[in-house]
């Protein structure tokens, strides 16, 4: 294709974080969608279940979307796909095993049969308004994995997704080198590639390095193995149905998300695991526990997931006992260190002996460390780059591997969520900046919880709350009866019953000199809370008058 008019290159998210990856691609009046995640809240993100992209770009754009295509199936990249398909009703392209988990993700929140989905292949070509869309196969922790070549009229674009150059994979089929080397040849105008693992150096590690520490962990548990990872986590589970196999045990899996991804995954053939092995979970509970593997989630540590709860005693369906061994088979995402590390720390309390990725290699990454980068880098000699999927600091890391092969720093973009760029002629500008923030999911609201209810959230979780609720007589204002006062979070109860009182006299003098305004009686309770106590807790005061 000739290089005319304008590109614009929207990042909706996962530019500025590990997660939540969305890109657009809008051509005069088409728009190509690739990816559509979701992420995990931050510790300080209290209630929040997790958190969208902002699609209020394409709020008036909707029906300008061609076309929405999903490099692969783990849920920073289709997590945000029933909520996107409210807005959008394009055509949905995945991968089969893509598809399948997509149509699972679908059926729960109300979409089965709604959405139209096709299935496309590495290999394919497609055509989506002016996008011409070439499949090529990328390894990475999922099978059917794919990265895009988008031609347009303004330039070839080669879109990486999430990879890495395992030369050993799994399922031994390997990226498409071939295909990335004649992207070359033809002239790539800007290469967006994957920047997770951008601080690490040297090369990811082959996901074969977890079948010998599977074995070791199978070959010496005394009693149950429970093994946590992401539902979406296809070749994990084949590794420890193989393990399982070969220790003569039984696997469970357990959880909603498991069990339906297992399920859709064994169905299309991407998991090979004879009838017999796998059994349910009250089978497995009525089993020797040496015979028993329970796969599950929790490897975040989230507190709803299964291993969250088992760590604090909540799981209904069963509980840690003496001798289990849990494998938690992921690294930790940025920002979940904290979690993580407290909820091993409690299942070691409660008798089990923990492995995590620290202590062995249960789990490799499935991103490319900074030599494949440098690698994909001169495979494809783009003439711009534009680092994607990370936080600023790896974006900002992947650049500069860019300058060490020889990519200009003038030829470099590194931007963050909202900030449109424009190809044109050749060349990548700067446009204007569009939302590119968090929506919060809680719950059934969707974009309700702001900023503020955030701020105040964790105002509360600091300092507590206090309440105060006065009485009036209408026509003399005095005081109907001693004002009531309820704190949580603020002091112990025997605290309590010396500051109490003290606030309730403070706030009858306030009235009895006749200032009775809700604003007085706050900010005259904060200023003695803090002499008292150096704290500030939220202070609500309700004044009626009967």
């Amino acid at each position: 294709m000739s290089n005319t008019g304008k590109l614009r290159i929207i990042p909706i998210g996962g530019l500025g974080e590990v997660g939540k990856n969305m890109m657009a691609y809008e051509y005069e009046n088409d728009i190509l969608i690739v990816d559509a995640g979701m992420m995990f809240p931050d510790n300080d993100m209290l209630g929040i279940d997790y958190i969208i992209p902002d699609f209020e770009y394409l709020l008036d754009k909707a029906e300008r979307v061609r076309g929405i295509i999903i490099t692969h199936g783990h849920e920073d990249h289709i997590g945000a796909i029933p909520h996107l398909l409210g807005l959008v009703s394009a055509p949905v392209y995945a991968t089969p095993l893509t598809r399948g988990l997509i149509e699972v993700k679908l059926a729960r929140n109300g979409f089965a049969g709604k959405a139209d989905l096709h299935t496309v292949q590495a290999g394919e070509m497609i055509q989506i308004g002016p996008f011409q869309v070439e499949l090529f196969h990328v390894c990475h922790s999922i099978p059917d994995a794919v990265g895009l070549g988008i031609n347009t009229p303004a330039g070839l674009i080669v879109h990486s997704g999430d990879y890495k150059f395992d030369q050993t994979p799994v399922d031994n089929w390997p990226t498409d080198f071939a295909k990335l080397a004649e992207f070359a040849k033809r002239g790539v105008a800007v290469l967006l590639a994957d920047s997770t693992n951008a601080e690490r150096p040297g090369w990811t590690p082959s996901e074969r390095v977890i079948d010998p520490a599977l074995d070791e962990v199978l070959e010496n548990a005394p009693g149950r193995v429970i093994i946590a990872t992401f539902a979406s986590l296809i070749a994990r589970m084949q590794q420890v149905a193989n393990a399982t196999m070969k220790h003569k045990r039984k696997m469970a899996f357990v959880g909603m998300s498991m069990v339906d991804n297992a399920k859709m995954a064994r169905k299309l053939g991407y998991l090979d695991i004879p009838e017999g092995t796998v059994v349910s979970l009250d089978e497995a509970k009525n089993l020797p526990a040496r015979q028993v593997v329970l796969m599950c989630t929790g490897s975040q540590g989230e507190p709803s997931s299964i291993v969250g709860r088992l760590s604090t005693g909540t799981n209904r369906q069963f509980e840690i006992q003496a001798g289990d061994t849990v494998v938690l088979s992921s690294h930790p995402i940025p920002g979940n260190e904290e979690i993580i590390s407290k909820t091993i720390n409690r299942l070691f309390q409660r008798g089990a002996n923990v492995i995590y990725d620290a202590i062995s290699p249960i789990h490799v990454s499935g991103h490319a460390s900074s030599e494949e980068q440098k690698l994909l880098l001169n495979l494809v000699r783009p003439k711009h780059l534009i680092p994607i999927h990370g936080e600023l600091r790896h974006l900002k890391h992947h650049a500069a591997l860019a300058r060490q092969v020889g990519i200009p720093e003038e030829n470099i973009v590194v931007v963050e969520n909202g900030q449109v760029v424009e190809l044109s002629e050749g060349k990548l500008s700067l446009a204007e900046r569009v939302p590119g923030g968090y929506v919060f999911v809680e719950g059934q609201s969707i974009g309700e919880i702001g900023k503020d209810v955030m701020r105040e959230r964790e105002q509360l979780s600091r300092s507590g709350i206090l309440l105060i609720t006065a009485t009036l007589d209408k026509y003399s204002n005095r005081l109907l009866k001693e004002p009531e006062i309820i704190t949580r979070g603020f002091v112990s109860s025997e605290d309590a019953e010396t500051m109490i009182p003290v606030v309730r006299k403070k706030v009858t003098d306030i009235i009895n000199s006749g200032l009775d305004s809700e604003k007085t009686i706050t900010d005259a309770v904060k200023s003695l809370l803090y002499n008292e106590s150096k704290r500030k807790p939220m202070v609500f005061v309700t004044v009626t008058k009967a």
